[in-house]
């Protein structure tokens, strides 16, 4: 038997799947969480992530699936909106408890009687945000490009105009991998080697570049350690 993530992106994806590394967890009931047993949503409604639940039906039928994660932004809900917002897709494919908390399996029963467990963590820094949020929060290495942005913030903010967290997060990201964090050999391929399209890449190659140690990653990891 084994587990699966359900995860909005690919870049979610990405990076849980190095945080999984990282853990060098027996993530497995059978095989661990390798890439291909993460599910991307490619974006969050409600129509997404039921599909992708009901996807995994005919698995849990044949006994090939045991545990479920569900990984999405908290952006700016509260926890129990969100919690109330996954429950609701869950009941829409699955006989279930009702989900009242993250990091804490339910049982949840197919229409064949077949049993398998749930669980969902919310992807945040302080209870607000999303990956991007997170990726600022465990930077490693000396930012001062990106950080200069609240300098620009600033200045933008004091001519009447607004930028918001989440829309500021993004950049300074962006700019963390471009001009803080990208070698001069990797310069020459910057759109493939230097940014968030390129996170493939990032993680393979540069996840020194984050402090994998960071109290904001703690219950990433108390979620992912209940596969273990």
């Amino acid at each position: 038997m084994s587990n699966i993530v359900i995860v909005e992106s690919k870049n979610d994806k990405v990076f849980m799947q190095a945080m999984v590394e990282k853990l060098n967890c027996d993530i497995q009931v059978d095989p661990p969480i390798y890439i291909d047993d993460y599910k991307s949503l490619e974006g969050l409604s409600e129509t997404e992530l039921i599909k992708a639940l009901k996807n995994l039906i005919r698995k849990i039928d044949r006994k090939d699936l045991e545990k479920i994660g569900i990984i999405i932004d908290i952006d700016n809900y509260s926890e129990q909106e969100r919690l109330k917002f996954v429950d609701r897709c869950i009941k829409q494919v699955f006989q279930a408890e009702s989900l009242s908390s993250t990091k804490q399996f339910i049982d949840i029963c197919t229409d064949l009687g077949t049993k398998a467990q749930l669980a969902c963590y919310f992807t945040n820094v302080g209870g607000k945000g999303e990956l991007e949020t997170l990726l600022k929060a465990i930077k490693a290495r000396e930012s001062p490009h990106a950080d200069c942005l609240d300098s620009w913030k600033t200045c933008i903010e004091s001519q009447g105009q607004q930028i918001n967290q989440k829309g500021f997060d993004k950049f300074w990201v962006s700019i963390y991998l471009r001009y803080d964090t990208c070698s001069d050999n990797e310069q020459q391929q910057a759109g493939r080697k230097c940014t968030m399209s390129g996170f493939d890449y990032v993680m393979e190659h540069k996840k020194d570049i984050w402090n994998w140690d960071h109290p904001a990653l703690n219950d990433l990891k108390e979620f992912f350690k209940l596969f273990c």
